[in-house]
């Protein structure tokens, strides 16, 4: 099979910085370009880990030369820059996976969680995609909108369930995450004397994730589905555990239903007892189990957060995108211990 040349704007991240490690020994896709809003660097010098690894110069943003060198690009840019990067792209015949939140929602709820959307053209055309709940639906699309990290597990733990719990009745998340959620930016909140022994919740109920959660969850049963979403930063490097509460309105055996419904999920592993983060650190995985205490549903779903919460998620659906197999380059084995 010929290469296909790819590129990552916006590779200075931890995100951008785990797509280079999946992309410089995929078997089809050939990293040709990587740029961010400077240049005039490369990737070992932004990412010393990968020095004798990767010999790659960064270049500033020039779209014209992306498009020259690349049939797909990664945006791993924060909000409103990626919708601007990726309306030039589609313009110049680029495949775009977008792992910012600017195709994620519906214009009317982008703008109230965000901004005013300036790519609506390309929104109404952008396929949002979690495999194992989505199918195929990023087969041959041209923009794929990455989902966000809380939101891909949550909605993993609660999807199996929709059929089963009542709506109408309070549903609570409680997700947890690792401090690299954050970026790699430095703020007083993600500070070393902030975070260590220390836990801490943060936009409760308004963080932008509860309206990517209920728009999605809504999708996917044709139902109005809310939720009560409590987000948490815990002192650890890299994970999220995401548990769900919901009441349920018909009798279920929660871990059979898991079983059933994600049989054949290569990257699904259904638990036998609650998940460790640790579990499915450096990995694609997404670890899910639940119970039931009487009417009482608790699901969870334990996930890499920079992993199958953005990159090797984004990495499936680009494989997914081109007609590949969807586990081509994706990490198997997690950093353990």
């Amino acid at each position: 099979m010929n290469r296909i040349n790819v590129g990552i704007i916006g590779v200075s991240g931890y995100t951008g910085l785990e797509l280079v490690k999946m992309l410089i020994s995929h078997p089809t896709f050939n990293l040709a370009y990587c740029a961010n809003t400077e240049g005039d660097t490369t990737v070992a010098e932004l990412h010393p880990s990968l020095v004798g690894v990767v010999d790659l110069s960064v270049d500033k943003v020039d779209l014209d030369r992306a498009a020259q060198l690349c049939e797909l690009i990664f945006l791993a840019l924060p909000h409103k820059t990626a919708m601007q990067t990726a309306k030039g792209l589609l313009e110049r015949g680029i495949k775009v996976v977008d792992l910012s939140a600017d195709y994620r929602l519906s214009a009317e709820n982008y703008e109230v969680a965000y901004c005013e959307h300036e790519d609506l053209s390309n929104l109404s055309h952008a396929i949002y995609s979690i495999p194992e709940l989505h199918g195929n639906a990023a087969k041959g699309a041209r923009l794929i909108a990455n989902p966000g990290c809380h939101v891909t597990a949550s909605l993993m733990a609660l999807a199996p369930f929709l059929d089963y719990i009542d709506l109408s009745s309070p549903i609570f998340i409680d997700s947890k995450t690792g401090v690299s959620g954050a970026g790699k930016s430095p703020s007083a909140t993600v500070h070393y004397v902030s975070v260590n022994d220390n836990i801490n919740c943060y936009n409760i109920i308004k963080h932008r994730h509860a309206t990517e959660i209920e728009q999605h969850a809504s999708s996917l049963c044709n139902e109005s589905v809310n939720v009560t979403f409590v987000p948490s930063l815990v002192p650890m490097t890299r994970g999220m555990l995401a548990c769900v509460y919901a009441t349920l309105k018909s009798d279920c055996d929660p871990l059979a239903t898991m079983h059933s419904f994600y049989e054949n999920k290569s990257f699904v592993r259904v638990r036998t007892a609650p998940p460790h983060t640790k579990m499915t650190s450096g990995t694609n995985f997404a670890d899910v189990y639940a119970t039931r205490h009487g009417n009482a549903l608790v699901a969870m779903c334990a996930i890499d957060n920079l992993m199958r919460g953005a990159s090797s998620q984004a990495l499936v659906n680009a494989n997914i995108m081109m007609g590949l197999d969807e586990a081509l380059g994706i990490p198997r084995i997690s950093y353990v211990p």
